[in-house]
């Protein structure tokens, strides 16, 4: 008995599909071509030459996803601005190092490909880049039936900057004294997403109602996470940065650590700024204790500057001029003993 010869579509994967994707997402990658780039896409690797201008560079590299909060943009079908999460968590830690972000690749896998989906994930992808001033030189689309639930779909990708070795943001110069500036965040970024899902489905909101200003609770919620590359390489330009410290999981307490020497703590005072809104609202609906909310949000900070108290004034300056709303949120104190490396007082 002859069997039905199959096919690859058959087993659930369509080419065609991956091929008109692949054309799909060339114009918006065409957007963020920069110096450096040497292959466009659709070949086996990417092509890139680090800029002549360094002498001694030397190659950062960061790596990340989007965590939970896909499950929010599947449930609220808003896949336009995961893609600028997606890069904003790589090129965000790259920078703290002192590195210019110089390329990004994506990694989009599925269960069945939805080309209209997947092209606006990727168009979000390309915006993140111009964002940063990083090409977006490849990545890759995984078909995999069975893999995932309909509808939905992962997401990965990493950046590679470049910083002289003699500029290197290490942390190592940073004293008492020290000031440490605060740059507001654009929401909860891409973190604790898992205890917001939790939150959400015990207060159970309407989230399309107005909630900040303009806003819907769903656009807040999925607002992406804002890029601090242009403004921060503008400052290093002009100033010493002594540390730089992305608020991410683990929140003010454990990512500001992370850039300290053992010897010193940053005090942090909370009053220094407002807590947005929506931060407010997630304690409240969620009863969060303080100590875990510092813990797992940002808390309407996305990023740790610090500077020495003589340069903490034209740093500001600086930041404003680029376009950031700079505040200074607390000092560099002597460490006694054990004690924890950050306090938020």
């Amino acid at each position: 008995m002859n069997q039905q010869s199959l096919s690859y579509r058959d087993a659930g994967v369509d080419i065609s599909a991956g091929d008109e994707l692949v054309e799909r997402i060339k114009p918006f990658a065409k957007k963020t071509l920069r110096e450096g780039v040497l292959s466009g896409l659709g070949g086996f690797g990417a092509l890139f030459e680090v800029p002549k201008r360094y002498r001694e560079p030397v190659l950062v590299s960061g790596t990340d996803g989007v965590g939970t909060k896909l499950k929010l943009a599947f449930d609220l079908n808003r896949h336009d601005t995961v893609g600028i999460d997606l890069v904003a968590m790589s090129v965000n830690d790259v920078l703290v190092q002192g590195a210019e972000p110089l390329f990004f690749l994506d990694y989009f896998a599925c269960g069945k490909l939805d080309v209209d989906t997947a092209a606006s994930v990727i168009a979000g992808v390309a915006k993140g880049c111009e964002l940063a001033g990083c090409a977006l030189i490849g990545g890759e689309t995984a078909e995999m039936p069975g893999m995932y639930p309909e509808g939905e779909y992962d997401l990965a990708g990493f950046a590679v900057g470049a910083v002289e070795k003699s500029k290197i943001i290490t942390g190592q110069s940073i004293v008492p004294g020290d000031v440490v500036l605060g740059l507001p965040s654009s929401g909860a970024h891409s973190n604790g997403y898992s205890l917001v899902r939790r939150i959400l489905a015990r207060a159970n909101p309407a989230l399309d109602a107005i909630f900040d200003g303009s806003r819907t609770l769903a656009e807040a919620i999925m607002e992406p996470t804002r890029i601090y590359v242009k403004p921060m390489l503008a400052l290093m330009a002009e100033l010493e940065v002594k540390g730089m410290a992305h608020i991410t999981g683990g929140g003010l307490t454990e990512n500001i650590p992370r850039v300290l020497p053992e010897t010193v703590k940053a005090v942090v005072e909370q009053s220094a700024w407002q807590r947005p809104k929506l931060f407010q609202w997630l304690q409240r609906e969620g009863n969060v204790a303080e100590s875990e909310m510092h813990r797992v949000f940002n808390c309407g900070i996305g990023m740790v500057v610090i500077v020495a108290r003589e340069n903490a004034a034209r740093a500001i300056q600086l930041l404003q001029a680029a376009g950031e709303a700079p505040v200074e949120i607390g000092r560099i104190e002597p460490r006694n003993g054990d004690e924890a490396q950050t306090i938020v007082v």
